[in-house]
């Protein structure tokens, strides 16, 4: 077994973590390219194993994911935003969390949820008028912050709320954006960035506040849940709010699990499914002969009626054509674990407390996986060429134990959304040439996406 991977060499103290920080997907692929399966680097103090074949991949996340946790790297904003939460917690308190969350994630409830998901996107477009220039990134996470807040808490935000909302999102993602400088930097040190970052948690937890005090008491109210017809055995309702303040009265649930469930729902429970569609979006407004497809399949399925949940199980293209958007553009696009022992990768030996690093930006769009990785082709999701493939040269939603619990309202939220605007709207970008990425704790348009609406 070999000990050393080969890398790129770095600089003293700082490492490749201000190559990382410049542009981590120009990084991220060259690596890639240049290294093979395991590369090794340092992003600052931490010793870094970026994974590039499938079947290593598999073993972190599936075979072997009990000699693996999250990583204690990183620095205490991410343990301030979300806490043990279900995206950070481990061990039997994750386990615990996570089944306890279940029932709201079910096939019955996230189908039934369909008619709830549906109106906030009409709500949406009938907002809009033909001819005007929308920002659509703010647009998809405003509506699906809508979405998330009603699904998940049985509850509904008001227009400001939503404003605040997407106004104190701005500097929580500039807080994780790469800098070789933060790791030196703790985050108590009252700097103007840590101080807004602070300033934005607070929002985010008054506004959370609100809504638990508003629904406490009415967690045995089957009438509270969006998927009315989809509540639980004893007519309870099974919304991921309900179930935890129910947990809460059998001594359960503790206030700040609460708001760590609560806060970590109502970040990551919207922003990815809203960046899918922004980029979604713009594919569609580059490709028009994919948009075409889209429109044709959607009037075969629906005619002129709005997509509902049972018309999502065979609007086959847009799942393909939504699939594709994950794999150019991945909402996450790195994710890490750290090997509690010493184990074997690639032929090499990753040290324990070390950090293994999984990119879905630099797996998806590798020549070795996919012929022409660059191109937009959502037929490469067609069965047939989908099994040329190893399975976890695809990873959007992670894998194993821990992949992502709201996969399933994700894509219906996706699709419903996606057809109800393209029904009414082609969306066409602005600009004459593409958008900049910026990297945080997922991968953001670096300006404003606007698209312009033409009525079909």
């Amino acid at each position: 077994m070999r000990t050393q991977p080969p890398g790129p060499a770095g600089v003293p103290v700082f490492g490749n973590s201000r190559q990382y920080a410049r542009d981590p997907f120009t990084f991220l692929t060259s690596v890639a390219e240049a290294y093979g399966d395991v590369a090794r680097f340092d992003l600052g103090p931490i010793e870094t194993y970026m994974l590039t074949n499938p079947a290593d991949i598999e073993r972190v996340l599936v075979t072997d994911d009990a000699k693996y946790h999250k990583p204690d790297f990183q620095d205490d904003a991410i343990g301030t935003l979300l806490g043990d939460g279900l995206l950070l917690s481990e061990g039997e308190t994750w386990q615990k969390q996570r089944q306890l969350a279940q029932p709201a994630f079910g096939p019955k409830r996230i189908s039934a949820l369909g008619d709830s998901i549906s109106g906030h996107a009409q709500t949406m477009v009938d907002d809009w008028e033909a001819g005007e220039v929308r920002d659509v990134h703010l647009e998809m996470a405003r509506v699906t912050v809508r979405i998330i807040v009603e699904a998940m808490f049985g509850s509904q935000l008001t227009d400001e709320q939503t404003q605040l909302v997407q106004e104190n999102l701005e500097p929580l993602g500039q807080r994780f954006e790469p800098d070789p400088l933060r790791f030196l930097v703790p985050d108590w040190v009252p700097t103007q960035e840590n101080r807004e970052y602070h300033e934005s948690v607070q929002i985010l937890e008054e506004i959370i506040d609100d809504v638990v005090a508003e629904r406490r008491g009415t967690e045995h109210d089957p009438t509270i849940d969006p998927a009315g017809d989809a509540v639980g055995d004893a007519g309870e309702p099974m919304d991921l709010l309900s179930i935890l303040l129910r947990a809460k009265q059998r001594g359960e649930q503790t206030d700040k699990q609460l708001r760590d469930e609560l806060m970590t729902m109502l970040l990551a429970g919207h922003d990815t499914t809203a960046l899918t569609l922004t980029y979604t979006w713009y594919l569609l407004s580059e490709h028009p002969e994919v948009e075409a497809r889209v429109h044709q399949e959607l009037q075969e399925v629906c005619g002129d009626a709005p997509p509902t949940a049972a018309d999502v199980r065979q609007l086959d293209y847009i799942e393909r054509v939504l699939q594709e958007a994950m794999r150019l553009y991945p909402p996450v696009y790195v994710i890490f674990r750290e090997p509690q022992v010493d184990v074997e990768l690639g032929g090499y030996r990753i040290p324990g407390g070390s950090a293994v690093m999984l990119s879905q930006w630099a797996v998806h769009r590798s020549e070795r996986w996919y012929d022409d990785p660059e191109t937009f082709d959502p037929d490469r999701w067609l069965p047939e060429r989908r099994r040329e493939r190893p399975r976890f040269s695809y990873f959007p939603f992670g894998g194993g134990p821990r992949h992502c619990i709201g996969k399933h309202l994700s894509m219906l939220e996706a699709k419903l959304i996606l057809g109800t605007v393209a029904q009414e709207y082609e969306l066409d970008y602005v600009r004459d040439r593409p958008f900049e990425l910026r990297g945080s704790l997922t991968m953001h348009p670096e300006e404003p996406m606007g698209m312009r609406l033409t009525p079909r």
